[in-house]
């Protein structure tokens, strides 16, 4: 694992290894790439929002009880109020009867206070009055409202439930850092909370480039086919948690491209591009961008994803324009390439603890060929395969073996790791990890992979 969290170096057992054919010394590894986008990353300024809009996002700052919780002794059942010590010997054989002096909703307000003798009717939450110590279960009587028959002696201090018992006033509820899942959105509210500062989710623009892609549904025409990569980036910073802008795609024309990124650059904090960054005579993202000198254009060693583009707009006065994040076409290179670069900006944009997707060790079932002197990102199937035979889809583990069933990965396409195949690609739950130096993968080698689903 690098210094960054992100793995990609071991392929074990029989794979082969050379350094014939590697890509020229200026191309950047794909560590040194991921190291120069999170130096440029900082998480989005805090702001203030209500626990409405809290889900998701992550804290800025510590979540301290505004009051005890529960704030008052309280019932933890429907039920009877009582003093212990008028029940004890109370059994179906002895049953007891008090006379009901009050009759006690969640929400009230009111505490009569109990003399020995003496019980009121509750319900769940409500407060505890004063003098009684227990609760008696309605299923332990016989629901009497004027007088009522106990036929079970409680147990001390049964059914209370104390204040202060879950937090105490100024505890520490939830760290700066931690997610806003629900449970924790339901803790803050509980420790009287209304709003909470947290670290917004980024503005993302996504564009498609390309003069041959349509609107999905739409005719086509020879030469044209339709726009997935819009698509597929758009639901990828929404399921990393940003908000996406899905633009769609642009043609082929610098002043078009030129003027729509000027004009999203004051209004997002990231702008995603896929085509156009390679060196072909059209590739229009490149044309646009290179020129400004904010933006690095070159090689990484990695496959697919090969030719990236990263840098910022230009800044307006002191605030620095939005982060720009230029990616190859192909749908599967534009894939690979989120998941590697992009994702992980947007998580320390959001302040996340976890920038990177989790890992685990398995089995290649299916072998294959990887390029040299370029990290390949395969994308695969992950299943967990029993003594059996029995295979199963497999989102989780943490190794080559799960609870007596191994973890298997073959590629999601018949073929491999090719940069435009997005039919193979909607099959995979991972991505293999091959490092730069190895040209075969092997069956029964142990491979790193990433799990994307």
């Amino acid at each position: 694992m690098n210094e960054n969290g992100h793995r990609h170096d071991h392929v074990h057992a029989h794979s082969e290894r050379t350094d014939a054919c590697a890509p020229a010394a200026s191309a950047r590894t794909v560590t040194d790439q991921l190291a120069v986008i999170l130096a440029d990353v900082k998480p989005m300024v805090p702001v203030r929002v209500s626990l409405d809009a809290a889900r998701g996002l992550v804290l800025a700052e510590d979540v301290l009880s505004a009051t005890d919780t529960p704030p008052f002794d309280n019932s933890a059942m429907d039920g009877y109020a009582v003093i212990r010590a008028d029940l004890l010997g109370a059994s179906a054989q002895n049953p007891i009867m008090l006379p009901v002096v009050a009759d006690l909703a969640a929400g009230t307000a009111e505490n009569p206070r109990l003399v020995p003798g003496q019980v009121a009717r509750i319900m769940t939450g409500a407060p505890i009055p004063d003098g009684a110590d227990a609760v008696v279960p309605i299923e332990d009587t016989d629901q009497g409202t004027d007088l009522v028959t106990v036929v079970r002696a409680p147990e001390t201090a049964a059914h209370v439930r104390r204040a202060g018992e879950d937090a105490h006033a100024g505890d520490r509820v939830l760290s700066a850092g931690s997610v806003l899942w629900p449970t924790r959105v339901a803790a803050a509210a509980s420790a009287g909370t209304g709003s909470v500062l947290v670290h917004p989710a980024p503005r993302v623009a996504v564009i498609s480039t390309g003069s041959e892609l349509v609107t999905p549904g739409s005719p086509t025409h020879r030469g044209q086919i339709p726009d997935s990569n819009s698509f597929l980036l758009a639901a990828a910073v929404t399921e990393a948690g940003g908000v996406a802008i899905r633009v769609g795609a642009v043609p082929d024309n610098n002043d078009t491209l030129g003027a729509l990124l000027t004009d999203l650059a004051g209004t997002v904090d990231v702008i995603v591009l896929s085509g156009g960054v390679s060196v072909g005579a059209y590739d229009v993202v490149k044309a646009v961008l290179q020129p400004l000198g904010t933006v690095h254009f070159g090689p990484v060693k990695m496959q697919p994803g090969k030719p990236q583009g990263f840098g910022r707009w230009p800044a307006t006065g002191n605030v620095p324009g939005p982060l720009i994040f230029a990616l190859p076409g192909n749908p599967v290179s534009a894939f690979v390439s989120f998941e590697v670069f992009v994702r992980p900006a947007l998580r320390r944009l959001l302040g996340h603890p976890e920038l990177h997707r989790r890992t685990i060790t398995a089995t290649v079932a299916d072998g294959w060929k990887s390029p040299p002197g370029r990290a390949q990102y395969m994308p695969v199937i992950v299943t967990h395969r029993t003594d059996s035979g029995t295979a199963t889809g497999a989102g989780t583990g943490t190794g080559g073996t799960r609870d007596g069933a191994q973890i298997e990965v073959r590629p999601a396409s018949r073929g491999g790791s090719g940069s435009h195949l997005v039919a193979g690609l909607a099959q995979a739950t991972g991505l293999a990890v091959v490092s730069e130096d190895t040209t075969h993968v092997r069956g029964g080698d142990l491979i790193t992979v990433m799990l994307t689903s």
